[in-house]
């Protein structure tokens, strides 16, 4: 399912739109019907896609709680990534985003984070959506404070290494 801001769009990543961005960003416009802006993924984006290519390959279904392209609808540009690291279990789901270097500062990762929340709270099965920083005051951590999130522990995550785990309740607590 789509999930749509004011000015933005994400688009749940499908398994044949994945193996299109290994074939070049010509082939990625041509296959999602867009332009591609500059850095529109970051230095770790394409180890997550790989891996969420090979589980879309496993599991298709997987794709609205997964990987989303973020699409600026005004400039029909993908702008970057976002989405969930999985279904929700336990009544929980995690968000995560990524913008481009040349749309941040705009409000945009704003946005997608709070569609992607809105969009996980509207699901009866999720009571409450985490998040993870860097460990340090960020635009990212001003992102999550903005949306209610709140801060709830520092850990050393066994992928991320050392970060901080935010955390919104569905009653907003």
């Amino acid at each position: 399912m789509t999930i749509r801001t004011a000015r933005l769009r994400l688009e749940p990543a499908q398994h044949s739109d994945l193996l299109a961005v290994g074939l070049g960003e010509d082939v990625l416009a041509g296959t999602l019907g867009v332009a591609i802006a500059a850095d529109w993924a970051g230095a770790d984006a394409m180890d997550a896609i790989s891996r969420s290519r090979d589980m879309l390959a496993d599991d298709p279904a997987l794709s609205q709680w997964w990987m989303h392209f973020i699409i600026h609808e005004a400039d029909n540009t993908l702008i970057g990534l976002g989405g969930f690291k999985g279904a929700p279990s336990g009544g929980q789901v995690e968000i995560g985003y990524e913008i481009a270097p040349g749309y941040r500062r705009q409000g945009l990762a704003g946005e997608a984070a709070r569609g992607m929340v809105d969009h996980a709270l509207a699901n009866p099965d999720v009571d409450h959506v985490l998040a993870h920083t860097l460990p340090e005051e960020s635009p990212s951590t001003m992102i999550l404070r903005r949306l209610g999130l709140k801060f709830i522990q520092a850990l050393n995550d066994p992928d991320d290494g050392p970060i901080w785990r935010w955390r919104l309740d569905r009653d907003g607590r």
